[in-house]
């Protein structure tokens, strides 16, 4: 398939496939034409969906590159995938618990917000006193 067709199944633009080629982030070398022209398998499809998930939980593309390295040099190095892979989900389960951290406090603002409204004295909420400042 084209690659317009290919960022269109991906999600990701025509430039990020472009990039992701150039950074050595694919396995295999991408299929062209006789004119040149980039020409998609499935197999791209699923690796690229591969790197865009990695990249989206924050995965810097030097590892994702090493992860792609390793996947391309064939079977012998599947300990040192997985342990690339334990670690970056390791760092993935420590932001996920910040958010939720961070979510808890908003959920609490939210609730203080509705009940202080609900109950019509909303006026009282703290808001810095400007009038002291200076």
């Amino acid at each position: 398939m084209s690659i317009a067709e290919a960022a269109r199944r991906t999600g990701v633009s025509v430039h990020t496939l472009r990039y992701y080629e150039r950074a050595g982030l694919v396995v295999t070398e991408v299929d062209r034409t006789a004119s040149g022209r980039r020409r998609y398998q499935q197999l791209d499809l699923a690796w690229i969906t591969v790197c865009t998930k990695l990249r989206a939980t924050g995965m810097p593309i030097r590892t994702i590159r090493r992860y792609a390295e390793l996947v391309a040099e064939g079977p012998g190095n599947e300990r040192e995938r997985l342990a690339l892979l334990e670690e970056h989900r390791e760092e993935v389960v420590a932001k996920l618990a910040e958010v939720r951290e961070s979510l808890e406090t908003i959920n609490h603002k939210i609730d203080v917000y509705r009940g202080r409204l609900a109950a019509g004295d909303a006026d009282r909420l703290w808001a810095p006193d400007r009038s002291r400042q200076g």
